[in-house]
């Protein structure tokens, strides 16, 4: 759990809430059904116009790693891939097949199991690289998704202000609908731009940053890799791979 990203959530709420309180407002007075419906559900809609429906599967289901983020352990994959490198110049390349088929990671598998396979070591980079590349650039494209939200919530809110003011100008003889006309006006400016700035130009963010340390650490296992293919000692290995930890 990321409790960073839980703090910041409570905090919003707080400064908004708070706020509000103490200016001598009400809670109740920030919720309003018409609002919430016109903003979130304008915005949904204009995201899913936008987006095709694979990279809407992969941004919901990325959504998780803003509470519940990948393990990313750089300290622990240069000991593996040290460990790696002690075994291969003990035992060969074809000591490493054992690891190959116990190792939990998918993407270090991989490039094990192409050292065992004897592949050359340009192949390897070129391999591993073409992989990295695409999921990375897949998953930066999915969390744009929710940068594009953030651009579209302020602007389905000044519409939704916009309607507000539509119907009270409509009804100007009927007083008794010009409060309930005004409140909509306002709270759908509050609701797109607190969604926007609150929620999810953070979320795109936080997103992007969690994607490049991923990233990071996967370029430091096929540097390891190729090293160990090149048949360096373990410690040049370790040397050059702490460089990746800054």
């Amino acid at each position: 759990m990321d409790i960073l990203s839980l703090l910041g959530i409570i905090l919003a709420f707080v400064a908004l809430l708070g706020g509000n309180l103490l200016e001598g407002g009400e809670v109740a007075s920030l919720i309003n059904g018409p609002a919430g419906l016109i903003v979130v559900g304008g915005t949904l809609a204009a995201t899913i116009l936008q987006t095709s429906w694979p990279l809407l599967k992969r941004a919901a289901s990325i959504l998780r790693w803003v509470f519940v983020p990948p393990y990313v352990g750089l300290e622990d994959g240069i000991d593996k891939v040290v460990g790696w490198s002690v075994r291969a110049r003990k035992q060969g390349l074809l000591g490493l097949e054992g690891l190959a088929e116990r190792e939990p990671e998918r993407f270090a598998r991989k490039g094990l199991q192409l050292l065992v396979d004897g592949t050359e070591t340009e192949s390897i980079r070129s391999i591993m690289e073409v992989e990295l590349d695409a999921r990375e650039q897949r998953d930066l494209e999915a969390a744009k998704v929710y940068e594009a939200m953030g651009g579209y919530a302020p602007t389905i809110g000044i519409i939704g202000a916009v309607m507000g003011l539509i119907q009270v100008m409509t009804n100007l003889e009927d007083p008794g609908s010009l409060g309930r006309g005004i409140a909509v006006a306002f709270v759908a400016t509050i609701y797109g731009v607190a969604l926007a700035n609150l929620l999810f130009f953070p979320i795109a963010n936080k997103l992007r940053a969690i994607v490049r340390e991923r990233t990071r650490y996967e370029d430091m296992m096929i540097d390891g890799i190729i090293a160990i293919a090149e048949g360096e000692n373990p410690r040049s290995i370790e040397l050059r791979l702490r460089g990746f930890v800054q």
